[in-house]
């Protein structure tokens, strides 16, 4: 029977609704940004640092974006407005932590290069149900360069993420890499925002600044089995929730015990919404968390997982080599290109999940279970970590 013109017409409204599309002309707090949308998701990129900046589900009222705001953080604190770094989640890449005094002489700052560039916009295409951002940055410094692939599909609230770095030196050498996702309040609340992750072998930042009076629950180089983690009193605390007064602790956590895949996710059991990270751990075999909970303010937790325990100088790094049997590095050979690929998901959950315990990545759907409140989310995908 053929379509009536008015049957025709919801079809193509229908269609024109999950339809993936790119905005290469939108803005974020009035600085050139990138957006890629379909009927689940919108994702903000900036091409000043590469951060994934912004993600919204449409089906979320307040479109409340789980990601630190460095941009409102800055205007609420009366400090001028930063123009790069920081911002949501951006990629370290060659370098996760300070620099030693030599390396900030020759002009290399924190966190390698890649966050303080400009990233070019190799294409920008959407069409058959995909939207694909292709970016790539040189890092003049370390004489790298990044080139990444950002895809979306129709329907879905998973958003793939593939990166390929490549050194144009003639040796091989050592390398450090980490994704630095950060969530932020209003979405981190205190008491109620919980983190959970994949099995992993857990350690307190190796640091004497532990103590009364200086923010820091936890002892130094301690191990522990999350999320119970030993305070300097002596007693354990519950590391999922953010605490109702103030921290600055940071955890390491191996993640390779867990297997070739690892996650770590971020809910809001009240608004019903839940960040989520899947990566391999032969690419990324640590996580980071650390904690910025100030007595005001906004809150920030981050959730990084990269190639080494802690966000420590590349020196200090190299010469311990190693933490549990595992390397604080990559190797990145001569001439050569070494890659990861990591998925995140932004959904909305049911009434009465409490956390995750598990996710299972099979068959096009990701599967996600709650045994603390008897739940499961299934999240349909066609993006794998190939």
């Amino acid at each position: 029977m053929p379509l009536s013109r008015l049957s025709v017409l919801v079809l193509l409204c229908l269609s024109a609704a999950v339809a993936a599309e790119i905005d290469t002309q939108a803005e974020h707090y009035g600085r050139p940004a990138i957006a890629l949308a379909n009927d689940k998701v919108e994702l903000t990129v900036l091409p000043l640092g590469g951060p994934i900046a912004k993600i919204v589900s449409f089906a979320d009222s307040e479109k409340l974006n789980p990601l630190w705001d460095s941009f409102r953080n800055d205007r609420e604190s009366g400090r001028p407005v930063r123009n790069s770094g920081g911002v949501g989640h951006f990629t370290c890449v060659d370098g996760f932590g300070p620099t030693s005094a030599e390396e900030r002489a020759a002009g290399l700052e924190g966190h390698g290069e890649a966050h303080r560039q400009i990233w070019t916009t190799v294409s920008a295409e959407a069409g058959g149900g995909i939207a694909e951002l292709v970016q790539a940055v040189t890092l003049p410094r370390l004489h790298e360069t990044l080139r990444r692939t950002i895809s979306l599909r129709d329907g879905e609230n998973v958003v793939k993420v593939h990166s390929a770095l490549t050194s144009l030196l003639e040796f091989d050498r050592p390398a450090v890499w980490a994704e630095h996702a950060t969530i932020g309040s209003p979405f981190l609340e205190r008491g109620v925002t919980v983190v959970d992750m994949s099995a992993n072998r857990a350690i307190t930042r190796p640091t004497p600044k532990a103590g009364p009076g200086n923010k820091h629950r936890l002892p130094g180089g301690e191990e522990f089995e999350w999320p119970m983690a030993p305070t300097v009193s002596g007693e354990k605390v519950d590391l999922r929730a953010a605490p109702m007064g103030e921290s600055l602790d940071h955890t390491g956590h191996l993640m390779t015990v867990g297997g070739n895949v690892a996650w770590v996710t971020a809910l809001h059991p009240e608004k019903k919404l839940l960040l989520g990270y899947l990566f391999k751990t032969d690419e990324f075999p640590w996580l980071q968390t650390w904690e910025h909970y100030p007595a005001k303010g906004m809150l920030a937790r981050g959730l990084e997982f990269g190639t080494q325990a802690f966000d420590l100088p590349r020196r200090q790094v190299i010469t311990e080599n190693s933490l549990f049997g595992q390397l604080l590095y990559r190797w990145l050979p001569a001439a050569t290109t070494i890659e990861s690929t990591y998925l995140m998901f932004w959904t909305e959950v049911p009434d009465g999940m409490l956390g995750v315990s598990s996710i299972e990545m099979d068959g096009g759907k990701l599967t996600i279970t709650d045994e603390r409140g008897g739940k499961t989310v299934t999240l349909k995908t066609g993006q794998t970590l190939e």
